[in-house]
This record gives structure tokens, C-alpha cells and sequence, in this order.
């Protein structure tokens, strides 16, 4: 559904004179990518909350491994690498340098038992 939307941004762009940011703030309304404030009032979100269904697309920038979400800690969370990407007003921050390192006690146990 991505790709089929930058296209039809990029279709939108060349045949358009208007500025490109009203034509992506156009296309992004239209397309219905984006909840709007009712739609989230009804499903009991807060403003500017994550949507877990964007774990479908979202990849550790990094290991390109899946990413598990932590609704306790509001973070995205790399097992593999033993990182932490925090969520900012609903928009995860998946710059490698803002990510935390996470405990890996449960991994430092195992190696010390064997």
C-alpha cells in the first residue's frame, strides 16, 4: 500500500502546479493513511498514540530484524541487538544514536550457567 502511494504521490507531483507540500498534505488525507482524531477518539487512543499494526512494516534499521513493541516502556525493542527505540508522540525515533541499550541480564545468566 506504501509503494502504491508514493507512486501515486509521484503521478500527482509531475501534473500538478501546485506546492508539493500541498500536494502530499492532499494525497496523504486522501489516501486514508493517517488516522484521523475520530477515528482514534473511537478505538480509546490518546492523540498521538503508536499503532502496534505498524510493527508489520517497521525493521530494525540496523539488523533489519523484526521489532517487538513495549507498551510499559512506550519503546520498540530489538532483542537481537539488545536495544531500545523510544516512541515520541506516537512516531517511533528509529535513529540508531537515540536508541538505549536494554538489560541483558536474562542472556548474561544463560552464558554463566554454561
Amino acid at each position: 500500500m506504501l509503494s502504491r502511494a508514493c507512486g501515486w504521490l509521484a503521478l500527482t507531483l509531475r501534473g500538478s502546479r501546485a506546492p508539493p507540500s500541498a500536494v502530499a498534505c492532499k494525497c496523504l488525507h486522501s489516501s486514508g493513511s493517517r488516522p484521523s482524531a475520530d477515528e482514534n477518539k473511537k478505538e480509546g487512543k490518546p492523540p498521538g498514540a503508536f499503532d502496534p499494526a505498524l510493527l508489520e512494516f517497521l525493521v530494525c534499521p540496523l539488523s533489519k530484524k523484526p521489532l517487538r513493541y513495549e507498551a510499559s516502556t512506550n519503546e520498540l525493542i530489538n532483542e537481537e541487538l539488545g536495544i531500545a527505540y523510544p516512541i515520541i508522540d506516537g512516531i517511533p525515533n528509529m535513529i540508531p544514536q537515540a536508541a538505549r541499550m536494554i538489560q541483558q541480564k536474562k542472556k548474561q545468566d544463560e552464558v554463566e550457567q554454561h
